[in-house]
């Protein structure tokens, strides 16, 4: 008897989702079954969808059944060929969905990586309205938030939805997997528009580099000519005594991150709310990044329900230099950017500085000076930051005319 492949979670009924099972036959017809509420009006277009998929992955016989939940054709497409190649692993990909032509931010280097808002990649509700929480970054994730059984459908899903999903002004992240699993994760996902790459559990700069390799392989084969970026995240006691050698192995890092979660766990200590196990690597992270040139990115904070303890977590990551952090909760976005925002003090010096960097130019001045005092270039960079920062928080209106080269 020929064994069901299954691709989703029987019986959580996910809105926005499907479950689809797929029983391979030798020989016969092929059956299709279609179970959903709204069945009057969407079954036939399921149907013709899903004989659409089975064409293209050369399907000619067994029984596929679907339970709608009102799933969105790109996440549809991406559970069938979940299914069926969970019988037949060797099949080619099916055709992919059209991609849509929303209007995508460019990335940069230097963005602002405050906030980067984790959604599981077999979540696609959550992936439908991302871009209205407002964070810097949406990182679609196939790793820790994905259980095994679900990998393969996790990759399916985050590749159609970077191909359809407007993600309006978010950094579009992916956390792939280690080894072979996060290989066939960026052979799924680089040739669509991800910008940036988060890599779990770095340990070596040999490791990271080997990623970067294959990420430009992919990129080549692909035709793909913008940039893509990375994000080693730290998580051992070992990775964090290579942070230099990580930090400077690829010209491609734009952040270096930290995950305390698994640090805590390497070193056999709980994480505490004070957070004197981690201060260590949390300092050690901060001067690696920094001694690179990259952006410092703190860890998540578990505790949904603990906002004061979220605003006080990202204040004190600031202090220590830290460039943001992450979000597991749409509603920790907000309370991360408050945390990172500069103060009124911070902000009034920071335009003096830019003001000042502005004179000596239209003078024609060599040096900048505030007062009696010298401004080096790097101090009126940091200012120009904390400018824009404070525009990025609304603290001051986008049009101040404050902009220092």
């Amino acid at each position: 008897m020929s064994k069901t492949s299954i691709s989703g979670i029987p019986a959580t009924r996910l809105r926005s989702d499907c479950v689809v099972a797929y029983t391979p036959a030798t020989g016969g017809a092929l059956k299709i079954t279609v179970r959903s509420k709204v069945l009057a009006l969407y079954g036939e277009a399921i149907r013709q969808q899903a004989a659409a998929t089975l064409a293209d992955l050369e399907i000619a016989s067994g029984h596929l059944e679907i339970d709608d939940f009102g799933a969105l054709p790109f996440v549809l497409q991406a559970r069938i060929e979940a299914a069926v190649k969970g019988a037949y692993p060797d099949l080619q990909a099916v055709s992919l969905p059209p991609r849509t032509d929303h209007k995508r931010v460019k990335s940069s280097r230097d963005r602002f990586r405050r906030s980067r808002l984790y959604i599981p990649g077999v979540q696609p509700k959550m992936m439908v309205n991302a871009a209205l929480h407002g964070a810097d970054g949406i990182i679609l994730d196939l790793e820790d938030s994905v259980a095994p059984a679900e990998k393969l459908s996790a990759r399916l899903i985050v590749r159609n939805a970077l191909r359809v999903l407007d993600f309006g002004a978010s950094e579009r992240m992916v956390r792939i997997n280690q080894g072979a699993r996060g290989r066939r994760d960026l052979e799924a996902i680089i040739p669509e528009p991800v910008q940036l790459i988060l890599a779990p559990k770095v340990e070596s700069a040999e490791e990271l580099r080997a990623i970067d390799q294959l990420i430009s392989d992919i990129s080549q084969a692909a035709g793909r000519k913008e940039p893509v970026y990375l994000m080693p995240i730290l998580e051992s006691a070992l990775g964090i005594t290579r942070a230099v050698e990580i930090a400077a192995a690829s010209p491609s890092n734009v952040a270096l991150a930290i995950g305390l979660e698994d640090y805590t766990a390497d070193l056999g200590v709980q994480r505490t709310e004070e957070g004197r196990e981690s201060f260590y690597a949390r300092s050690v992270l901060v001067n690696a990044a920094r001694a690179a040139g990259l952006q410092a990115i703190g860890t998540v904070y578990s505790d949904v329900d603990n906002e004061a303890g979220l605003a006080a977590a990202a204040r004190e990551a600031r202090s220590l230099g830290y460039d943001g952090m992450g979000a597991i909760h749409p509603r920790q976005v907000g309370i991360i950017h408050a945390g990172f925002a500069p103060d009124a003090g911070e902000v009034e010096k920071a335009q003096e500085i830019v003001r000042a960097f502005q004179a000596a130019e239209e003078q024609g001045l060599g040096v900048v000076a505030l007062g009696s005092k010298m401004i080096d270039p790097p101090v009126v960079k940091r200012a120009q930051r904390t400018v824009d920062l404070a525009v990025a928080a609304g603290l001051l209106k986008r049009g101040w005319k404050g902009k220092a080269k």
